[in-house]
């Protein structure tokens, strides 16, 4: 039994709707399309070279680490700058914040194979510096940039480019993977 002093699940009140209102409580959305995803790349980045000095044990023997690493990394800027060349081509915004900027529906060039080459290029180089670090634990936070993206720029990317772009952007979406 528990004291009548002690709050239990029934007791606790769910925020008022005015805090919620005045934005006093992070809301699901608060982070959507508010933090630019070169930052989030780099946050984590960081915390996977942490974790790699901090957590030897997590560490593995990878032949050619240094190798696949930097391949990994040079393929990832690749096709992140694919994306970019492929925007500033058509006219249209590389501002990951402003989705509804866009004034072009690129399916073009590395388009055709993925939907988010920049990102996609990102992870690619998370995962390089994963494999140069050679640690299981760096290598999961570099994985963990796919829900982090999925929630909070590529799922609000994509409602918005659907009510801009409608059917044109459906088709897309239906014929090209998000990721690979």
């Amino acid at each position: 039994m528990q004291p009548p002093n002690e709050p239990t699940a029934s007791r606790i009140a769910p925020p008022r709707a005015d805090v919620q209102r005045w934005g006093l409580l992070p809301t699901p959305r608060t982070f959507e399309l508010r933090v630019p995803p070169l930052i989030i790349g780099l946050v984590l980045g960081a915390m996977m070279g942490a974790t790699a000095r901090m957590s030897a044990v997590f560490a593995f023997g990878l032949p050619a680490g240094r190798i696949i690493g930097v391949g990994l990394a040079i393929a990832g800027l690749v096709a992140g700058m694919l994306g970019v060349v492929a925007f500033r081509g058509a006219g249209t915004t590389v501002n990951p914040l402003q989705p509804a900027a866009a004034s072009h529906l690129v399916v073009s060039g590395i388009y055709r194979w993925t939907r988010n080459p920049m990102y996609l290029g990102m992870l690619l180089v998370l995962l390089g510096w994963g494999a140069f670090l050679a640690n299981a634990l760096a290598i999961a936070l570099a994985a963990a940039f796919i829900p982090v993206m999925n929630r909070l720029q590529i799922g609000p990317e994509e409602r918005i480019l659907a009510a801009h772009f409608g059917t044109s952007f459906a088709a897309y979406r239906s014929a090209v993977r998000r990721w690979l």
